[in-house]
């Protein structure tokens, strides 16, 4: 079964404007079959063929001569000096979408990107398949909880249970889990585990201590939805302070966690300055964390972060999926205890948004937004609270209860 993907018209968009585009993305989370179907007759080149990847190295000069453009190079991270031949190639015939390159990794690529490809490059992060895909809905626009936004997206709404939603949760993202409901789950995960740390994080990280860095893996996924402290995580995995800050940007360059930056600005001299941490794959942080079943995840003391990591993917994905790569999504806490789980953050306005698990919405949970209307020179606009009520109804003012099948 093949998931019609959302991303398809930013990266035909990309091509029109960049000689190259780069897809980015977790490993199987399907860019590669994305795009093979926005590239079409272009020609097709992966660097998991060791003999491709012996020629991508050894004769990088003459690589595009045997693979001349429109072409295709999957999993280029493998041979980053073929940047600055793409960049010959590039500045001296003057053309448009001539090269489309994927990679589940930035830790090496993205220098070399940076350094070679700058103003000739478009950018796209691919994320495991959205709700909307998985439902096949057509409406493709960001994430913004206004009348605007709830009149259109109300137009395109798939109707989903309560108890599929947790499916959705449990199961995870990756196009290939989704789309074969015979595959067992365990297997996939521990296969993806350890392809992950063997290929990725071993080859190209050069992690030594490859089940240190499992242990690190699983921690990371058991503190998803929550403040990040690293001294802590470290203390956790017993492993120095440095470390647990490299790894954990191993995992974020490789698109497994998302850190959730606080708002503030040279106003809001009490919020806090550190980040939440969030594990992108719902599914595969079940799995680190032996939330095995649909029913003991949704029944367990993790219920409500995992709620909230899937509402938080979501949404980033709404704003991923359009090519938007520094995408306007924050968190508000206060030395005072006041905390808004999300803001969007468009046009000057301050979108509030809380996450709860719940499908009994009280005005209680939007009490909390005037916050924003201390903060001078911020206007707040409509907000809300993402639960598992499914209709869109008034809580308090401009505030609603928002469906997750509205998102």
């Amino acid at each position: 079964m093949y998931y019609k993907r959302h991303a398809d018209e930013a990266i035909a968009k990309l091509s029109k404007m960049f000689g190259a585009v780069l897809v980015t993305g977790a490993r199987q989370v399907g860019k590669t079959t994305l795009l093979q179907e926005v590239t079409g007759d272009a020609s097709y080149v992966t660097l998991d063929d060791k003999i491709q990847l012996a020629s991508a190295f050894e004769q990088s000069n003459t690589f595009f001569k045997d693979n001349p453009p429109p072409v295709f190079v999957d999993e280029v991270q493998y041979a980053p000096n073929l940047f600055p031949q793409i960049k010959i190639i590039l500045d001296r015939d003057k053309k448009k979408g001539q090269f489309f390159l994927s990679g589940s990794q930035q830790f090496t690529m993205m220098k070399n990107v940076s350094e070679s490809l700058a103003g000739r490059l478009g950018i796209l992060n691919l994320l495991g398949l959205s709700l909307r895909e998985r439902c096949n809905v057509a409406f493709r626009e960001p994430f913004l909880p206004t009348d605007e936004y709830f009149s259109n997206r109300a137009k395109e709404q798939a109707n989903i249970e309560y108890a599929d939603v947790w499916e959705m949760v449990h199961r995870g993202s990756f196009p290939e889990l989704c789309a074969n409901s015979d595959f067992d789950w365990r297997v996939f995960y521990a296969a993806y585990v350890s392809t992950y740390i063997a290929r990725d994080v071993r080859d190209l990280a050069q992690v030594g201590d490859e089940v240190k860095f499992l242990q690190f893996m699983t921690v990371v996924a058991s503190l998803t939805g929550q403040l990040l402290n690293v001294a802590s995580l470290a203390r956790d995995v017993g492993v120095s302070q440095p470390t647990a800050q490299r790894w954990l940007s191993i995992l974020v360059t490789s698109n497994l966690v998302y850190l959730l930056q606080p708002y503030h600005n040279n106003i809001t001299k009490r919020t806090v300055k550190t980040p939440k941490l969030y594990f992108l794959d719902t599914g595969l942080a079940a799995y680190l964390t032996r939330w095995n079943t649909v029913d003991v995840l949704k029944n367990g003391a993790m219920a409500g972060a995992f709620f909230e990591t899937f509402v938080i993917s979501e949404i980033i994905k709404s704003y991923a999926n359009k090519g938007i790569l520094d995408i306007p999504l924050y968190f508000y806490r206060d030395r005072d205890g006041n905390e808004i789980d999300l803001l969007i953050e468009e046009g000057g306005t301050l979108y509030p948004i809380e996450i709860k698990k719940h499908a009994d919405p009280l005005k209680s949970d939007v009490e909390k937004f005037g916050v924003i209307d201390k903060i001078p020179t911020v206007k707040r606009g409509q907000g809300g609270v993402v639960c598992s009520y499914d209709n869109l109804v008034t809580v308090a003012g401009n505030d609603k209860s928002i469906p997750i099948t509205m998102l």
